[in-house]
């Protein structure tokens, strides 16, 4: 399991998929809000985020990020 040093109040719990390891969930709107506090713009922590941190994949135990949405979000989403 690997962990993002930095971001350990960004942690919201465990990711369990079939047939792999548990891995740490962070909440995509924190990590980007720490971001922030670390003093980069709105749009750089997004862009940092998206390039650095889910877009690195470093083994089976890559960390997950969470988005919240509502169920509705989601089946909207789903259908566009």
């Amino acid at each position: 399991m690997n962990k993002m040093d930095g971001f350990d109040s960004c942690v919201v719990g465990l990711v369990a998929a079939f047939g792999r390891q548990s891995v740490i969930c962070y909440d995509q709107a924190l990590v980007i809000a720490a971001l922030e506090e670390q003093g980069m713009s709105y749009d750089e922590a997004v862009e940092f985020f998206w390039f650095n941190q889910i877009g690195a994949y470093v083994g089976d135990g890559t960390p997950a990020f969470l988005e919240r949405k509502s169920l509705k979000e989601i089946e909207e989403w789903i259908t566009i």
